[in-house]
């Protein structure tokens, strides 16, 4: 997926009301008027949610004589389901390298293991021995605040 179709997906995805119409148009294909009588907003307010999600391709729209029937798109929905797995999996493996990381004794000598570079964590120090840290300390502080 190009990053315009990831950022239209996680945009779609972000309202509890178009996640709920994706979940029911899974179930079976339905006019727009017919989801709309399920929530307490405007026909005009579904209609658009509706489009979000026809325009990040999750939901296929088709017209039959007056009415818009809706369904969804397996195939987006699949594409979207292998993109979160992608980044499960990216999250998994930095987690098992920090768990990795803070098992690893010759790592918690002394540093409340962190250590000075043999492992690809910086110290604040650029990997200097025995640097001083009061200064990343208070510039991550800082960030924070603002």
């Amino acid at each position: 997926m190009s990053e315009a179709e990831v950022d239209r997906v996680f945009h779609a995805l972000a309202t509890s009301t178009r996640r709920d119409i994706l979940r029911r148009t899974i179930e079976r294909e339905q006019s727009v008027s017919t989801l709309a009588s399920e929530y307490e907003m405007s026909f005009a307010a579904v209609q658009k949610h509706v489009a979000v999600l026809e325009a990040a391709n999750l939901i296929v729209k088709r017209a039959e004589g007056r009415e818009r029937l809706v369904r969804a798109n397996p195939e987006m929905i699949a594409r979207a389901r292998a993109l979160l797995a992608r980044y499960e999996e990216l999250w998994r493996s930095r987690i098992a390298r920090l768990d990795d990381l803070l098992a690893d004794p010759s790592t918690s000598s002394g540093t409340h293991g962190v250590s000075s570079g043999t492992h690809g964590v910086s110290s604040g120090t650029h990997g200097a021995p025995g640097g001083d840290r009061t200064e990343s300390t208070e510039n991550t502080n800082t960030e924070q605040g603002d």
